[in-house]
């Protein structure tokens, strides 16, 4: 949030505005207080139903759109400024090398260079045609995912763990590529598994494959 208020203060008067939106689905009272916390100046919206994920292809977080004042996506989501350096840092420290983490400062650094970039002259939205190529598509795999993570919130919150369990599996199951659904789930069912050893074996379980896509900027 630091870094996103520097960019809002630096361009709230062009006609910018930042909505920043935490899903959390154990309830609005469990991001509140970080929200509060920070004070930021700009926009903070809470989704507990995942809403915002769904309806934009989210599927992890920090991802931005970019939506200029005629309301027309520039650019769908994307990563939003973070990489995949996390992914050698050591276990013990939880640090990085300072090589990996001037690489990950800089990844960073440029992105919301270029979100500046966006606002003062319009340099890296994308043409209609090409933002629209660029949506995330919406299966129908995806759409049911989406229906077996809200039904098994639901379950969660009327105290039928098991049942919620088995939709959230099958929400996984339909939509791999999501860990926004994947880890809220995981903290819906044990706080703190969201970043624990399950987490860590799904990563390595990519092997190559990135879980922070770069965006083409």
């Amino acid at each position: 949030m630091p870094v996103w208020q520097q960019i809002f203060g630096s361009l709230k008067d062009q006609n910018f505005m930042i909505v920043a939106v935490a899903e959390e689905s154990r309830g609005a009272e469990h991001a509140r207080p970080w929200i509060e916390q920070a004070k930021p100046e700009y926009w903070c919206l809470i989704d507990t139903e995942h809403h915002v994920a769904a309806l934009y292809g989210m599927v992890n977080v920090p991802q931005c759109v970019w939506i200029d004042e005629a309301g027309r996506i520039v650019r769908p989501p994307e990563t939003a400024g973070s990489t995949d350096h996390f992914r050698q840092m050591d276990p013990q420290t939880k640090t990085l090398a300072p090589e990996l983490q001037a690489a990950q400062n800089a990844a960073r650094a440029a992105y919301f260079e270029a979100v500046r970039e966006w606002v003062l002259t319009g340099r890296h939205g994308l043409e209609p045609d090409a933002a629209r190529a660029a949506l995330p598509r919406i299966t129908p795999e995806v759409a049911m995912a989406h229906a077996h993570f809200r039904l098994g919130v639901w379950l969660q919150a009327q105290g039928n763990a098991a049942e919620a369990s088995r939709h959230f599996a099958e929400a996984s199951r339909l939509h791999p590529d999501s860990w926004n659904m994947w880890r809220q789930a995981a903290d819906l069912e044990e706080v703190g598994e969201a970043s624990g050893e399950a987490f860590w074996e799904r990563v390595r379980a990519l092997g190559d494959r990135p879980y922070y896509p770069q965006p083409n900027i």
